[in-house]
């Protein structure tokens, strides 16, 4: 007939009815066993009703903390009779006669454990927020791996009320496993805005109305989509279909996975850039006439065996370890100095193979510089050398940034045959340009002998080795580093 809902500050909830005899009225309530308690003047003790003392109110908070540590959620029952159908609000939550407390089973699924171990190896901080009891977020921390050592910091809403921001930036700046309990939407609030201060990026989870101010205000947003409310979705930036927390954690690794491919689809373009660049500043510093690759052989180069490469790395899965490494800093841009330093590298041994190819032949010809022409046949063969050493190193640069640390050869070089196709194409396209007349006379090309072919693999090998070798060496860094240091790459 009447009804009071539930809100985070008085953690009540009461109803009104008619009763069986239809003379009077009841007032039933439900809410948290500590606020109930001190509203209840009886209590219904094994049938019979006691005036609530201090002893009889102590067994019942032992009974609630009993059921709490055994990770339920516990409510209190009570009730009392009313004159009217509409009593006031206080009125009708005072005076009350406990019936007892009850103690429901809300299970965590079967994957949160993995998903929390996850995240733990992916440096991603958890701390629980709840309005729960202590003992019964405790619990439930416990069981999915959220609170691992013997004694965690709790702290309740009560706490956080005369915590001054000083003091909670100091409690949160802790490395301790930290819960909040018997927290307000407010309190939540305020806990994103100091982890936030602290240069933290924050992601909130929550599936009910009062959570929609801190979903609003952390950097991610994420919302339950089968059982939260319509509010906590339309503040949420990301809307969870399963309400499962192991799509948290997933999204996390293909996230990183996308980054990491972003930057490696820069890594394989800018890389071979340098190849085609060093080549003629080369030339012109050592007084050659002609240029070592043409305009046409770059363009042949940049739409006809780079970009299919280039975006079949974009869909390379997620590597072995990409949840085993640290969060990036929010301040680390694209082109890190870690970025740089790889495309130099890389760079920096192809544009190395092809100008010892090309001025090995020219030099072997026995010609004078100043003797060559763009239609000599040895000059012709040196070009068509440097595009194809360009071509295909680019196919073993491709497998090299495959992955930051771990070897190739553990990932599986056939593990993205979409990639292995598009190399394989960009050097039949190149062989097209060699050996087919029409093309030949298009790009100033000549035929390429078996040995020549040999002689580039040979120095593409040379650069997926240089790059293996990097890779080890990245390793051994990060298993001697000592505890408590901090990680190279992110």
């Amino acid at each position: 007939m009447t009804e009071y809902p539930f809100d985070s500050v008085r953690k009540l909830m009461s109803t009104v009815h008619r009763a069986p005899n239809g003379e009077i009225f009841r007032v039933h309530v439900k809410g948290a066993p500590q606020e109930l308690l001190a509203r209840c003047t009886d209590i219904d003790w094994r049938g019979e009703r006691r005036p609530a003392r201090d002893e009889l109110r102590a067994e019942v908070i032992a009974a609630n903390d009993e059921l709490a540590s055994q990770g339920l959620r516990v409510l209190a029952v009570a009730w009392r009779p009313a004159t009217d159908p509409g009593p006031a609000q206080d009125e009708a939550e005072s005076g009350l006669t406990l019936l007892g407390l009850v103690g429901m089973q809300d299970p965590p699924r079967p994957e949160v454990s993995d998903a929390v171990n996850a995240c733990r190896h992916a440096g991603i901080r958890i701390v629980m927020v709840t309005g729960d009891h202590p003992l019964t977020a405790e619990a439930v921390a416990r069981r999915v791996g959220i609170v691992r050592q013997a004694a965690p910091t709790v702290v309740t809403g009560p706490r956080l009320d005369v915590l001054d921001d000083g003091a909670l930036d100091t409690l949160l700046a802790e490395s301790g496993e930290l819960l909040l309990c018997r927290v307000s939407p407010e309190h939540k609030m305020r806990v994103v805005t100091a982890f936030q201060r602290r240069g933290e990026v924050v992601a909130v989870t929550g599936d009910g109305a009062n959570d929609a101010p801190a979903l609003k205000h952390a950097d991610i947003g994420v919302a339950m989509g089968a059982s939260g409310t319509d509010v906590a979705r339309e503040a949420a930036v990301m809307v969870l279909l399963d309400d499962s927390f192991a799509s948290i954690a997933t999204a996390v690794r293909l996230g990183r996975s996308v980054y990491q491919n972003i930057r490696k689809f820069l890594i394989y373009l800018f890389s071979h850039n340098i190849a085609e660049l060093v080549p003629i500043l080369a030339a012109t510093f050592a007084g050659f006439p002609l240029v070592p690759i043409t305009a046409v052989q770059i363009l042949a180069i940049d739409l006809g065996s780079d970009v299919l490469p280039a975006l079949a790395l974009g869909a390379e899965p997620p590597e072995p370890d990409v949840m085993d490494r640290p969060p990036r800093s929010r301040d680390e841009r694209l082109f890190a100095p870690t970025v740089m330093g790889r495309i130099l590298f890389l760079g920096g041994i192809q544009a190395l193979g092809v100008c010892v190819v090309f001025f090995w032949h020219i030099h072997a010809s026995g010609i004078p510089y100043s003797h060559f022409t763009e239609h000599d046949a040895v000059y012709r063969e040196a070009i068509t050398k440097v595009q194809a050493g360009i071509v295909v190193s680019q196919f073993f640069n491709a497998l090299a940034v495959r992955t930051d640390r771990q070897s190739v050869l553990r990932i599986g070089l056939l593990s993205n045959p979409w990639l292995l196709a598009a190399g394989c194409f960009g050097i039949g396209l190149m062989a097209a340009i060699s050996y087919l007349p029409p093309l030949q006379a298009v790009f100033h090309t000549a035929p390429l002998a078996a040995a020549d072919w040999a002689v580039l693999a040979a120095f593409g090998a040379l650069l997926l080795a240089a790059e293996e070798s990097r890779k080890w060496w990245l390793r051994q860094q990060r298993t001697v580093r000592p505890l408590g240091g901090k990680g190279g790459e992110r």
